[in-house]
């Protein structure tokens, strides 16, 4: 019982304190405002903490693999693996919204909307892929940027040779110290991540029930099924039966810090421990993990689908003509990749479905709260989804 306590403690310790933050969010929301701050202020630790550490955790794993080949390998098996699930889960998702139809519904014009800049395509692109200044990268806002400047950062260690050991020295011991850091910080989360669990279940909840029940119904039975079905069948083709063991044995304490912060980012250093004690090589599991959290997002391709269908359903088109659904899944891929690891990112993807498909303005507000009501499951599909990625990659490039 001893041992159990110990190897567990931290869990145990993190689903108390979501219990009695949920509880408070359920009982006592009128205090909520008044905890939220202790989570804010982990969160907060977390992200200025998680930033760093991917720029350490990618270069370093450039720098230090030593075949060219190798690193290649790597790459294209973790862009396949990425591009593979994200699509399954979309057709996946199709296939339920067919078998199970929602009944049209309507959203409510008196909703705000988030209004964004006016921004053309080609500043967009630019500001994916780069930034102005150096101290813009270190910001979780512009991860796409860092991941590309980490990237270069590794290859130009790689290639400086000897002269550049110290530096590649530097990075390794960087990284093994923000690792420590995160490690400390999360020892606080059953505080912080009960704290701002009330906030979710105290501002989330009774819209639950209401009109978007049917659709978010649909999303979260069809997410749940796809949570234990599918990433089971990834991880017995990545392992077999030991595969599937110790997926599920390391993947409780990721998937409760994506429900409770609705954050694939804040759930970054939970999947790297969960990644070490499945037994994946670093040099696998940073790489594949820093970048899944950008890139690679199951939840965000099924929530896109999701919108769409309803989105298709208030202005009575059909979601199943052919043009329609191949469009779709284009946008779904775009979605998954663009949309960032905070909370509630998705907006950018939500105002290009409404300008690919020349939405009515009456669609935007029941696309906006769909995605943000389904943020918490598809930020579990999205940050979990990334360990059994890892898995599937070292199954077939082995380090």
């Amino acid at each position: 019982m001893k041992e159990v306590l110990k190897n567990y403690s931290g869990i145990i310790f993190l689903l108390l304190g979501i219990t009695i933050g949920s509880i408070i969010g359920i009982v006592s929301p009128q205090i909520v405002e008044y905890i939220k701050p202790l989570g804010d202020i982990f969160l907060n630790l977390l992200f200025v903490s998680v930033v760093p550490l991917v720029f350490f955790a990618v270069s370093n794993s450039i720098a230090s693999l030593e075949q060219q080949s190798k690193f290649g390998k790597i790459i294209f098996t973790m862009s396949f693996t990425f591009l593979l699930f994200i699509l399954i889960a979309a057709i996946f998702t199709i296939g339920m919204v067919y078998l199970f139809p929602v009944s049209s519904i309507s959203g409510s014009s008196e909703l705000l909307i988030e209004q964004n800049k006016e921004e053309n395509w080609g500043d967009r692109i630019v500001s994916f892929f780069t930034v102005g200044e150096f101290t813009e990268l270190f910001s979780r806002k512009n991860m796409l940027a860092l991941l590309i400047f980490a990237f270069l950062t590794g290859f130009a260690a790689r290639k400086s040779g000897d002269n550049g050991k110290p530096f590649r020295i530097f990075i390794a011991s960087g990284y093994e110290v923000m690792k420590e850091l995160l490690l400390m910080i999360m020892k606080i989360a059953p505080i912080g991540l009960g704290a701002y669990f009330a906030y979710q279940v105290a501002t989330l909840g009774p819209q639950l029930f209401g009109f978007y029940a049917k659709p978010l119904g649909l999303y979260y039975v069809s997410g749940i099924i796809y949570f234990f079905v599918f990433f089971s069948l990834y991880a017995f083709v990545s392992d077999r039966r030991n595969g599937i063991k110790n997926f599920w044995k390391n993947a409780v304490l990721p998937t409760l810090t994506a429900i409770s912060t609705c954050s694939s980012f804040a759930t970054m250093p939970t999947n790297l421990v969960a990644a070490t004690k499945i037994g994946i090589p670093s040099s696998i599991a940073n790489l594949v993990i820093p970048i899944g959290t950008t890139l690679h997002k199951n939840g965000s391709s099924m929530s896109s689908i999701i919108k769409i269908y309803v989105a298709f359903q208030i202005i009575g088109r059909d979601f199943f003509e052919p043009s329609n659904l191949l469009l779709a899944l284009g946008i779904t891929v775009f979605v998954s990749i663009v949309a960032g690891g905070i909370p509630n990112g998705g907006y950018i993807g939500e105002m290009l479905m409404i300008s690919v498909y020349q939405l009515p303005q009456e669609a935007v507000p029941a696309v906006i709260i769909i995605g943000t009501l389904v943020d918490p499951l598809a930020t579990v599909l999205n940050a979990v989804g990334d360990v059994v990625a890892a898995m599937f990659v070292n199954r077939f490039v082995k380090v």
